[in-house]
């Protein structure tokens, strides 16, 4: 691209001519990324096989295109990362609202300039993220926003009249001519507002407030929805959904494995000390999000957004990272118990059914961690033999874990409970490893078999032994009563 260009007539001298429509272009930089092998849509991940194929498909066809998806699901990240598709410069005309193309204009200030300098008009070069506009859809928006208005003003000063294309105020929608133009959570425009968008989907041209001024726009639309708002409540006028080219399903990650490499990719946890998140740790956080995505308790139609892993482990490295600041240790490794201080960035993460509100919230999480907890110990140390683990609480043994205290003294406590180290091996940990990493990995053992019903855990975090199993229904419902006189009771 010819940046060295300040004039028209540079410009033209150079060689460059008009541009191309903006989803030929679209169209023309994916066919080359594709062919150099180049990764399309950086830091999205997770859907490479399934939604960015369906997108390759939509500009390949030069569509303008909707994603359809529960939150959390990297819709805005998408469709932000399309300008990595657009070229790296682009010449307008200077101070030009609608970016106007100087060798096509279409607003009369610049034809205006182009007759009067000619090849002396000035030549500004705009970037890949200065022909991107962005909304969020709400009720309150008007046509003025997203098309344009007369200004009584402009007016005014400039002694138009109020029929003159020079008095007209440009929405975001020209404001994104030679550009992409993204609006999210489409369903919450309204009803009147989605209908002026017809023309501009099909025809390419929008009329403002009535007068009889046509501007051709190039814009490439990009939309997003929640599929329950785009298919249940109807939000979307049925006109507008048959213009749009593509629609395009977003998901959750498919595998853990996919969950956990997002989470580390957006989670903030370089604190600029030694730090280490062992692998348990990532899969127990990531867990309680697929844990939560099959709750019935929870409401399915609201989704769990990649947001509540995300901000767990954050919350959870943090909860470590102030133990260590507090027992004055150097290595900063989270452990179970910081997942279960991390409640605060789980509880306002989902939405509960009925049956979710009669327990509370806490309640919820503490449950989805513990089934976390439970499925990657079964990954990880489901087949390891920890009958003498199990036994020493069986008969009688009992440690006590504060979530605060050093790492020295909870090892100190472990070593009472036989084999318990040897057993660390498979959770990258050994007896000769720092003291916050073993007691990282001996209390994920203990809260496994917790999880898994094996032994048992005092409110204070003390391990005790297993509660014994009913064996028939009669013992079910004895145990019951019992329980509700020791509430009664106390």
């Amino acid at each position: 691209m010819p940046i060295q260009a300040t004039t028209f007539g540079e410009l033209k001298r150079s060689g460059q001519v008009r541009s191309v429509p903006v989803r030929e272009e679209l169209r023309r930089n994916l066919v080359a990324k594709m062919r150099a092998r180049e990764r399309l849509f950086p830091g999205v991940l997770g859907f490479d096989d399934t939604v960015v194929p369906q997108v390759v498909n939509a500009i390949l066809s030069r569509h303008h295109m909707i994603l359809l998806g529960l939150r959390g699901q990297a819709k805005s990240r998408l469709i932000r990362s399309l300008t990595t598709l657009l070229d790296p410069l682009l010449p307008t005309v200077p101070g030009c609202e609608i970016h106007d193309d100087p060798f096509a204009p279409l607003c009369r200030r610049c034809r205006e300039i182009l007759a009067e300098r000619g090849d002396e008009t000035p030549i500004a070069w705009l970037t890949a993220d200065e022909r991107y506009v962005e909304k969020l859809a709400t009720p309150d928006v008007t046509i003025a926003d997203i098309i344009g208005d007369v200004d009584p003003i402009r007016a005014a000063r400039g002694g138009h009249d109020l029929s003159s294309e020079l008095t007209m105020h440009y929405g975001l929608l020209p404001r994104a001519h030679r550009g992409i133009f993204a609006l999210n959570e489409l369903p919450d425009l309204a009803g009147r507002i989605q209908v002026g968008l017809f023309n501009i989907l099909q025809e390419g041209d929008v009329q403002i407030k009535g007068y009889p001024i046509r501007l051709p726009i190039d814009v490439a639309m990009v939309f997003t929805a929640n599929p329950e708002d785009y298919t249940a409540r109807g939000k979307i006028i049925t006109p507008l959904k048959d213009r749009l080219g593509s629609e395009i399903r977003t998901h959750y990650p498919a595998t853990l494995e996919q969950g956990v490499a997002i989470t580390q990719q957006e989670a903030w946890t370089a604190r600029g000390g030694e730090l280490r998140i062992p692998r348990y740790i990532r899969e127990v956080v990531e867990g309680v999000a697929f844990a939560a995505r099959r709750e019935k308790k929870i409401d399915k139609r609201s989704g769990v957004s990649q947001r509540l892993p995300i901000s767990a482990l954050e919350n959870s490295v943090s909860n470590a990272e102030r133990r260590a600041l507090l027992r004055g240790e150097r290595l900063v490794v989270p452990r179970v118990s910081d997942v279960y201080a991390a409640l605060p960035a789980l509880t306002g993460k989902f939405e509960l059914e009925y049956e979710g509100e009669l327990m509370g919230g806490e309640a919820v999480a503490r449950d989805l961690i513990k089934a976390a907890v439970a499925e990657a110990f079964s990954t990880l140390l489901g087949a390891a033999d920890l009958k003498a683990v199990v036994a020493f609480f069986e008969t009688g043994g009992s440690v006590k874990l504060e979530s605060d205290a050093a790492a020295a003294d909870v090892v100190a406590q472990l070593r009472r409970v036989p084999q318990l180290l040897e057993h660390l091996q498979a959770l990258g940990a050994r007896p000769g490893d720092p003291e916050p990493l073993v007691a990282s990995a001996a209390e994920f053992l203990l809260e496994g078999l917790y999880a898994r019903k094996q032994i048992g855990r005092s409110d204070d975090r003390g391990f005790i032994a297993p509660e014994r199993v009913p064996e028939s229904d009669v013992d079910i419902e004895r145990l019951e009563r019992l329980r509700r006189l020791k509430k009664q009771v106390n």
